[in-house]
């Protein structure tokens, strides 16, 4: 890896997106210029560079869109009917090099972490000066909570990258570039799938070492705080099955009390709320940041005209849930009725400039469940999350007392629809994907080992002079 993608220009959004000012030469600064960015000198600044990292992840190449709908593409949740043409090469595996859904999150999980570097590897040469503080021990503390952040948000593009674009399920050992640090003139190869998972780990301990929680803001979804970063490592120890991990993590979280199960009639509205009790960090968007026809939204609802009960004005209707799955709901389940007969997911996506919800306490809980039904854990604890769930989805619903991996399963399936986890959740289970037609008929199954259930590493990095960066077999340069 070279400057051919850590070419990033730091940008001071408005509405909340960056809520710092910063001055022209701060933001004008390129990553790949042969002088470095001059260090940051004040919270503000540090504070607008992690907000950048935020506004990065909310790209529609990247959880604003494209990584949530790739992984429900290649699942056994959704399928795609090719509308308007959006992701037929994902669906039907005749991506290149060159394609536009590799270099799409590829690019925006890497500017994720130039951005996190900066902060993380800041070093000032006078203290750090911020207008809420003149105390240095508020200051240092504020600095790390902050360095805390980016590290968690490094660790989280690193997850997403390997998951991704690493061998890890599709036959090798080769895992993605691990950058740590700013270097114009590095040329990087990629680490193995062992190494990066070290690095990730790493990263993940060290925004858990930096942040206090006397720090965590709840009430503000739109920043990481201690739980929600809890949270995303319970997601990652869960692919890696470090089941007793994440028991730890999720007992944590479940025992801080912050959050709770979203109630059955707050459902529908919790998705476009800014407050939701389930919560736990969202990324924003606003009407200034409004996605526009580029939204998940517009992927998945259809017109309005002939949809009365959407409110968006149009949509490709290009995502649709597969019957199978409709089919698994109970009758009397709220969510049952964010999807239509028609098979369009209209319960959880429904205007351009809702925020994107990227952590739910529901997810916690999920995982947790998983955990408990695994060597060492208590299978009572998982029937305790799974009920917490479904008694505020089902009306009239009658508490189980066992549950099995299966359940558990499903109502992953049934609770995350469209959310961007499918794929992910097949793979690390070892379970094959299925190739569907754009009526989402089964036409080939991809075993785990399959070449083509990584992604290409974009032509643009393959062919910077003199990189080591391999391509994954399958792929052309």
């Amino acid at each position: 890896m070279k400057n051919s993608i850590l070419k990033y220009v730091f940008i001071c959004m408005s509405a909340g997106t960056l809520l710092t000012s910063c001055s022209n030469d701060f933001i004008e600064t390129e990553f790949f210029q042969s002088i470095e960015q001059r260090p940051l000198v004040s919270i503000e600044e540090m504070e607008s560079t992690v907000r950048g990292q935020y506004n990065a992840m909310r790209s529609t190449n990247y959880y604003g869109c494209d990584f949530l709908m790739i992984a429900e593409i290649r699942s056994d949740n959704m399928f795609s009917n090719n509308a308007s043409g959006y992701y037929n090469t994902v669906s039907n595996y005749s991506m290149l090099s060159s394609d536009a859904y590799a270099s799409g999150p590829y690019t925006q999980m890497y500017r994720v972490v130039a951005l996190a570097n900066t902060v993380i590897n800041n070093q000032p040469a006078s203290p750090l000066t911020w207008k809420a503080s003149a105390d240095p021990a508020v200051i240092t503390a504020k600095a790390n909570y902050l360095k805390g952040q980016s590290y968690a948000a490094r660790a989280l593009a690193f997850f997403d990258a390997l998951r991704l674009y690493g061998q890890e399920y599709s036959g090798g050992t080769d895992g993605i570039v691990i950058p740590t640090k700013y270097d114009p003139t590095a040329l990087q190869p990629r680490a193995s799938v062992t190494q990066v998972r070290t690095q990730i780990e790493s990263d993940f301990d060290q925004a858990i070492a930096l942040m206090s929680p006397a720090l965590d803001n709840y009430t503000d979804k739109t920043v990481l705080n201690t739980l929600s970063v809890k949270t995303l490592m319970s997601r990652y120890y869960l692919y890696k099955g470090d089941y007793a991990k994440v028991r730890s993590l999720v007992n944590d979280v479940v025992s801080a009390a912050k959050y709770s199960v979203i109630g059955r009639g707050d459902y529908a509205n919790s998705f476009r709320s800014t407050s939701a009790q389930n919560s736990m960090f969202e990324l924003a968007i606003g009407t200034l940041g409004d996605l526009g026809t580029t939204a998940v939204s517009y992927k998945l609802l259809t017109n309005a005209a002939a949809t009365p009960t959407l409110p968006a004005t149009s949509g490709y209707g290009n995502m649709k849930v597969l019957s199978a799955l409709r089919g698994t709901y109970n009758t009397n389940d709220i969510r049952l009725s964010g999807i239509s007969t028609a098979l369009v997911l209209n319960g959880k996506y429904f205007n351009t400039f809702d925020n994107i919800k990227l952590v739910r306490y529901e997810e916690a809980l999920l995982n947790g469940a998983e955990a408990e039904l695994n060597a060492g854990g208590t299978p009572s604890k998982a029937v305790t999350y799974y009920n917490l769930i479904l008694q505020n989805r089902i009306s009239n619903y009658t508490p189980v007392t066992s549950v099995t991996l299966d359940d558990i399963y499903l109502e992953k399936k049934k609770e995350f629809v469209g959310e961007g986890f499918g794929m992910f959740d097949l793979l690390r289970r070892g379970q094959p994907i299925t190739q569907r037609s754009t009526a989402g008929a089964a036409v080939q199954v991809r075993n785990i080992g399959n070449n083509l259930l990584a992604f290409p590493i974009p032509r643009a990095e393959i062919n910077v002079p003199g990189t080591p960066v391999v391509q994954n077999p399958g792929y052309s340069n």
